[in-house]
């Protein structure tokens, strides 16, 4: 039986990528890779709500009253998980300076502090821009939440077999390609 891969990600940066907010997730490696560092594991995977380091702090303003809400709703079904989306990685951008960095900042969520905390992190590896081309599930999945789905890691081998339902793009061709394209060229300088 095939198991599929998920990303980690905090909760309110998924419900960022599901409503287009942004379609980029910055990466370093959680604590507990076995590499030490942030690898793409799959092209194609679904997004892990994650709970435990968001803070509304971390994030810009517009976005704090998504993290109350979401550890709100994580507090309503503490065994469970809801996985609402999957994701294609279109490009994998390293990303070693801050002023590359800055240059992204309104095309995220996250504070330019955290962003900047992020990139100095483990100083001598690259920060990982993901851009990903997000798709909603048509039926959303409720999975068991698991001891082996803890912990500072970033990819999860779900041990459960999700259905094969409809999947919605998060954002219509044009406009995906629009910030696409805003991301290259952030990078780019």
């Amino acid at each position: 039986m095939y198991h599929p891969m998920a990303l980690r990600e905090w909760a309110v940066a998924v419900k960022a990528l599901e409503a287009g907010r942004q379609i980029i997730v910055l990466r370093k490696g959680g604590i507990a890779e076995e590499t030490k560092e942030f690898r793409l594991e799959s092209p194609r995977f679904y997004l892990f709500p994650s709970y435990e380091h968001q803070k509304p702090h971390l994030v810009k303003p517009e976005a704090a009253d998504t993290v109350t809400a979401t550890l709100a709703e994580a507090a309503e079904n503490p065994e469970t998980i809801r996985i609402t989306s999957y994701a294609e990685a279109i490009d994998d951008i390293e990303v070693t300076d801050s002023e590359t960095l800055k240059r992204l900042d309104a095309l995220h969520i996250w504070t330019e502090d955290y962003a900047e905390e992020r990139l100095k992190w483990k100083k001598t590896k690259p920060l990982h821009v993901l851009l990903l081309r997000v798709y909603t599930l048509g039926t959303p999945a409720e999975i068991p939440l698991r001891d082996s789905y803890g912990g500072c890691k970033s990819w999860l081998q779900l041990e459960e077999a999700l259905g094969e339902g409809s999947l919605h793009p998060a954002l219509t061709d044009e406009a995906f390609e629009a910030q696409a394209e805003a991301v290259r060229r952030a990078v780019a300088g």
